[in-house]
């Protein structure tokens, strides 16, 4: 343990603080269907359309976010969207009419997902690339076991009125809010760390974003296999019980999700920080191909079970090495921007997969669900070996562009050559003076 925690600069620390505090009281989103449809008696169709506005305003604030960090600060832009999410998630509990409900859903949303890309932004300005995969695999633990303690807390809390699940949530934003206001220093300014890859940042707008190719084709695999990963809570449930198998077990079986990442992600992860992130993404697409697709043979809770336990250990690999990945991509000036368009991209398949899923099922049945889950894990397999496995065979030096600067397919090419535990050389090039 003290291997795991032992390294990481100060402000990391206070910004895991804050991601924990948050999702201690994570209690809106997973029950604002429940909390529409019972307490309010609204339609399961509104409900189902409020909650679509609450997932869309988070994809259009991840792209406001990110250009806010690298415009207005790091800093400054996690404590706007967390009072403005702490403030209007109260209010949301307050709402008395259909309009107001749908209106400060989608605004509540999109605070409360602003500082998703914020937070991993500064966490890629902070702390040095070797490092990275270490310091993102403990941020995706205090995710988890603060989401877990509020969906087993969430349903007693809710026994005192439903109104406490908002202004708990309210409450706990806000306390993480004065937490980065009283400890977090502004980031934005940060040299970039020893050992990482100089980039060429002449241009750093969206049009830059858009035309790295690198990266784009890093977020599309990603956004396959978030689609696959959303199947757990959107098709699995309804497999499940198709296979005549009660909620109870449904429970149970994806108890085991997040008593794995519990107990693997911080052993894991410090041997994941020790790989170039090629053949751990490979592997983890794998895993995620073949547990979903253990599905189609499942006809009891046994197989469904085993199921979970391969694509977790897909999830706790990919998670962390893909944000990694994601940070080393990303040049210092523009990371808001980077991080806010791969912020999108989950967004965009946390909405794409309930559709899709929905509309497979319905047609062609659940295996075939569970086929279409093997063929984009494969397909994201293929895509990893091909954007880092396959270029590890051809590394080479990085060249200086015109006026002595490292242009970004040169620095993409470099990023592979040295082991992150390697003493980068000294680079006298005009752009590292």
């Amino acid at each position: 343990m003290r291997e795991t925690v032992s390294g990481l600069p100060r402000p990391f620390w206070w910004l895991w603080t804050s991601t924990l505090i948050i999702r201690l009281g994570s209690f809106v989103a997973p029950f604002l269907v429940l909390y529409l449809t019972a307490e309010r008696g609204y339609t399961a169709s509104f409900a189902g359309f409020v909650a679509a506005l609450f997932g869309a305003g988070g994809a259009v604030a991840s792209l406001v976010a990110g250009v806010l960090a690298d415009r207005v600060g790091r800093r400054a832009t996690l404590l706007i969207t967390q009072v403005a999410a702490a403030g209007l998630t109260a209010a949301l509990g307050f709402a008395s009419t259909p309009l107001l409900i749908a209106a400060l859903a989608c605004a509540a949303g999109a605070a409360s997902s602003a500082s998703r890309p914020v937070v991993q932004t500064v966490m890629s300005d902070v702390v040095s690339p070797k490092d990275r995969v270490r310091a993102f695999s403990l941020y995706y633990w205090a995710v988890n076991i603060g989401f877990g303690i509020a969906a087993a807390s969430a349903g007693f809390l809710s026994s005192y009125g439903y109104r406490w699940l908002f202004l708990t949530e309210a409450a706990a934003t806000l306390l993480s809010a004065l937490v980065l206001a009283a400890r977090l220093p502004e980031t934005k300014t940060r040299s970039v760390d020893a050992g990482e890859e100089a980039v060429e940042e002449r241009g750093t707008g969206f049009r830059t974003v858009l035309r790295d190719r690198p990266f784009l084709v890093a977020v599309g695999l990603s956004f396959l296999l978030i689609m696959v990963f959303q199947q757990a809570a959107v098709g699995l449930p309804v497999a499940m019980d198709g296979s005549g198998l009660t909620p109870a077990q449904y429970g149970l079986v994806m108890s085991l999700n997040g008593i794995l990442i519990v107990v693997l992600q911080l052993p894991l992860g410090r041997r994941l920080e020790r790989l170039e992130p090629g053949r751990p993404l490979v592997i983890a697409s794998l895993l995620c191909a073949g547990g979903f697709g253990l599905n189609t043979l499942a006809g009891g809770a046994a197989v469904y079970a085993v199921a979970v336990v391969v694509w977790t250990l897909g999830e706790i690999v990919h998670s962390p090495v893909n944000m990694g990945l994601i940070a080393r991509l990303s040049p210092s000036t523009a990371r808001g921007r980077y991080q806010g368009v791969h912020a999108l991209s989950w967004a965009t398949a946390t909405m794409a997969a309930p559709l899709c899923a929905g509309v497979v099922i319905d047609r062609f049945g659940a295996d075939a669900l569970w086929a279409a889950c093997t063929v984009l894990g494969c397909c994201a397999a293929v895509g990893y070996w091909a954007l880092l496995l396959r270029k590890q065979d051809r590394r080479r030096t990085p060249t200086t562009g015109h006026h002595g600067r490292t242009t970004r397919r040169t620095a993409w090419r470099a990023h592979h050559a040295p082991s992150p535990h390697t003493q980068p050389t000294p680079n006298t090039s005009p752009s590292e003076n």
